[in-house]
Order: structure tokens, then sequence, then C-alpha cells
């Protein structure tokens, strides 16, 4: 009987894919952290069809908005869009609107204005179509054989602007794995070697394993690796602001170029970038703040929000956003002077809700309110009663927000004078590390200590035994202040 011989064994051959696929990887990962473009790359190659490797800076564009009936409201819909592009350094040289009730399955807008598209990047000499809707992977990719120009949706956008701006190591990760997470559910349509890796020979014939799926697995590796580093960081942000225990702390949240980092050097004389652009900030920046009326307390500044903000994004800068998880109070600023400035603080409280901040105590700031006519302030004040007005840029109405926050603050903290033992060293620990001391006295061998501190923290005080609290604590009859020495 004849013996048919492989002039490979199935483990030798294990081991070539094996190493192909580590050189592979080994590229990918040299390409991945180097460049954060939001271009459509090859993981082996790093060719594309459509020479996708510059980014989106000094290109010129054209905007289009295809709006369901209940999309695309005022007067200028594509003005976010449009700053946006600005951001991302591109020259807006026209732009489209279709109203729809649907979108288009094929193209998403239709046809004919397809048509109406093409004829306006030929008028221009566009090189960017930049859509205000995220399109699925088959549409761009028919536009793109339409139009013969490179296609891109908001998300991608945004991703562009967001790693044009990724400063720290923290950022840049978080940016790249947000990049990954859009881009593999769009491997079959985005990239174009889809031929077979192994090839003839005997013992290797046969389909052996698409070009797609060596890809696909290089960049689930790549997010995994990106994950496990971003959580690193995420715990390590988590213990810091843990940490912090004794300080109050207070963070910055809202729209995007609203004037946080603005509002965050006026109030600590700090000397961070601001910038009349979307998205200046991504990173968090922490100062100490001498709150009037309260004392130091610890002023955080956030990446801004944005309407549809890519969950990408969202779940990737959670480390960013661990200070405003944990705060004691948030600042809401908003822009007055912007046209859709409500409906920028409803898309601003639903990021807020998506990161389970909904019930967190919160002050609505209405900020850069020189640049809003009196009709249009009257009209918020009326909208939002209970909102601080202001300008950061020339320092109007400060002191009402200090007063505002101070009044925040204490609303959750209570007053009490806790008299122990002086050997009670164990409960004035806990005071002074979840409340603030105010005094302390000493008569003899007792200790009066005078606290602000959390109302959860009052019950646990009173089963404490050998301690006797005085203040005026909510629900019960006023206790007496205790006698101080003469």
């Amino acid at each position: 009987m004849t013996r048919s011989i492989s002039p490979k064994n199935p483990g030798q051959r294990n081991r070539d894919v094996d190493k192909s696929l580590r050189a592979r990887e080994e590229s990918f990962n040299s390409f991945g952290d180097n460049s954060f473009g939001t271009e459509r790359f090859d993981a082996s190659t790093h060719v594309d069809q459509l020479n996708r490797t510059d980014s989106l800076s000094t290109e010129k564009a054209i905007l289009v908005g295809a709006y369901l009936p209940d999309q695309g409201r005022g007067e200028h819909p594509l003005d976010e869009l449009s700053g946006l592009a600005e951001a991302a350094g591109v020259h807006v040289v026209g732009s489209l609107i279709q109203r729809r009730q649907v979108p288009d399955v094929a193209f998403y807008i239709g046809r004919g204005k397809v048509d109406e598209l093409e004829s306006l990047i030929q008028q221009n000499d566009a090189d960017v179509v930049i859509f205000d809707n995220d399109l699925v992977a088959k549409q761009t990719r028919n536009l793109e054989q339409k139009l013969k120009i490179k296609v891109i949706d908001r998300t991608e956008l945004i991703l562009d602007i967001f790693a044009s701006r990724a400063q720290t190591n923290e950022a840049r990760l978080a940016v790249e794995l947000a990049q990954l997470e859009y881009s593999l559910p769009r491997l079959a349509k985005m990239w174009t070697h889809l031929e077979r890796q192994a090839g003839g020979g005997v013992g290797l014939r046969g389909p052996g394993e698409k070009q797609l799926e060596v890809d696909r697995r290089i960049a689930q590796k790549r997010i995994a690796d990106l994950k496990a580093r971003l959580d690193q960081i995420h715990q390590r942000r988590t213990r810091e602001v843990q940490g912090r225990n004794s300080s109050r702390t207070v963070c910055l949240v809202g729209y995007t170029n609203a004037g946080k980092s603005t509002l965050l050097n006026r109030l600590t004389n700090a000397d961070v970038f601001a910038e009349d652009m979307l998205f200046a900030t991504l990173d968090t920046r922490t100062r100490r703040w001498s709150l009037p009326g309260w004392g130091p307390v610890l002023l955080s500044d956030t990446v801004g929000f944005i309407r549809d903000l890519p969950h990408h994004l969202v779940a990737s800068f959670r480390a960013t956003l661990a200070e405003a998880t944990s705060a004691d109070l948030l600042i809401h600023v908003a822009d007055a002077g912007n046209p859709d400035v409500e409906s920028q603080i409803t898309s601003a409280a639903k990021v807020l809700d998506g990161l389970g901040l909904a019930e967190q105590e919160t002050l609505l700031v209405l900020n850069k309110t020189d640049t809003a006519s009196p009709d249009v302030l009257l009209h918020l004040q009326e909208k939002f009663p209970l909102a601080v007005l202001i300008s950061a840029q020339n320092g109007d109405g400060l002191s009402h927000l200090t007063a505002a926050v101070s009044d925040s603050l204490s609303a959750n903290f209570l007053e009490v004078y806790a008299t122990m033992s002086v050997a009670n060293g164990r409960v004035a620990a806990l005071l002074a590390s979840e409340g603030e001391v105010l005094s302390k006295e000493y008569q003899g061998d007792t200790m009066i200590i005078h606290a602000k501190v959390p109302k959860p923290l009052l019950g646990r005080l009173k089963k404490e035994p050998d301690i006797t609290l005085s203040g005026n604590f909510p629900d019960e009859e006023p206790a007496p202040w205790p006698q101080r020495a003469s």
C-alpha cells in the first residue's frame, strides 16, 4: 500500500502560519502605535485602494446631511458638522441637505442627490465627502465607487479629531481602541485584500485561510491588549480619585466648546490649553480651587460631549471620566450664546445618563452670556430657573457661581460637634478622612471636634459608643451646641 507523505507535518505547517501571523501583528502594532488617523489601513501591507493614508487635514470637503423627520432641526443643521470639519483642519467648499422618511439602503441619500453630489464634487474639486450621519460599510463602499473620492461619516470624523488632539499616552490608547472597534465590523467592506493565505504545493492545497480572517484576528488581539492596558489605567485612576477623600471634588462637564477649560483657568489661575474649537481638551486636568466659604476643593476639567457621541469613545475614555463618576458635584457648563444651547444641554444630559450620572448632584451653568442677547438670556432663565449665568471670559457672575457651588456642597453635608474621649482616635480619624474638621478643642480628657460630614456618615457616628453628637440634624429636634471652654 502506498503511503502519501506531506513535505511538512501538520505541526510544522501550524508553526509556519503562526510565524506569519506574528510578523503581521508586529507590523500592525508598529503602525497602530505611531498613527492615529481614521484612514482605513491594511493590517499586512498598509495599502488601500483609495489611498486613505493621509488625515483629513488640508483637504477640501463637501458636507452632506440626510435627515429623517425628527432630525436636523433648525435653520442651519450642518453648522455643528462644519465646526467638526474645521476642528479637523478641513476646508469646507460645499454642502448638500436632503429630507427623507427613511435612509436609502444603498447610498443613504437618494439616487438623484447622489448625482447632484457628484456634480458638486466636480465643480469644487473636492477631496472628501463628510456625512452628518453614521453610514454602514455597504453605503460607504457604494458611494466611494460612484463618486471616486473618499467618503467618511460623522463618527469617523470625530475619531479623526480625537486622533489629532490626543497628547497623552492614555488618550492615544483610548483613541486607537475606539478606531479599531469602529473599523472591526467594517473589515469585509473596507479592505480589498481577500486572497487566500495558503497557496499550492503538496500537502498545502485547499482554500486556506482568508486574509480577512487573519486581519480580523490581529485586530481583535490588539483590541484585547488595548482594553487590558486601559483597564490598568482606569484602576490606577480610580485609586487616585478615591485617595482624595480628604478633599471635596467638583467636576466640569458639558458640551464641547462650552468654555470649561476657560472656566477652569479663571477659577484656579491655571494655564491649561483653552481654544475656541470643538474638542480642544481630551485629557482630564485637576487643579486646586480655593472656594470662598468652604475652603480648598479639587476642580477637574473633562473631555467635552457632543450630539451622538460615538459610544466607542465613551467606553474608551472611561478612565478619563473617572473624575466625573466620583465627584461630589458636577458643574454642567453650557454655551448660552449658541442657538442650539437647549438641545446641547439635552445631549450632554443623555451622555451623563449613559455614564450612570443622571442622579449625580449637578449645577447647570450658562456660560458665554456676553455673546447672547438679553431676550435669549431671559428665555433661558425662564427655562432653567436654577441655572447660574456667567461669562468665564470676562469674569461676570463668578461670585454667584462660587456661592452656588458652596451651597450645593453644603447641602450634602452637616455641621456636627462630636464630644468624645481624647483616646478615641478612630472616630477622630474617621471625621478627618470622610469629613472636614473645622476645629478641635480639648477639655481635660475630653475632645470636642467641630466638623462638616456627609449626611450618610451621621448614621454611622450615632452608632459609635462613648460619643455625644450635637447639631441641627434633619428630621430631628435641634440638639444643643456643646458648652465651649471660657
